[in-house]
């Protein structure tokens, strides 16, 4: 399925921030490690949003704990299309 065009811009500093911390804990370039959470690679990355796949298993909690962590350090808002939430 094609991802949605982002919008051209200037780099939100939270979003590169967020995103920087979350691929040190767990990257989503090669080699990639059998326990990622991610089941699309690389993460969909734009000036305004990082969106995920995550698998729906164990090894996604502490990957959902730290995108939560993440989210709240640097004000953004965390959109789960499974049940509409938005926190």
């Amino acid at each position: 399925m094609p991802r949605p065009a982002s919008p051209e811009g200037e780099l939100d500093e939270r979003i590169v921030g967020f995103y920087e911390n979350l691929r040190a804990h767990y990257p989503d370039f090669p080699p990639y490690d059998h326990n990622s959470p991610w089941m699309d690679m690389p993460l969909n990355v734009g000036i305004d949003h990082v969106s995920m796949h995550l698998s729906f298993s164990e090894r996604s909690t502490p990957a959902l704990q730290l995108i939560d962590q993440l989210a709240r350090r640097d004000d953004l808002t965390i959109y789960d299309p499974q049940g509409d939430e938005v926190t």
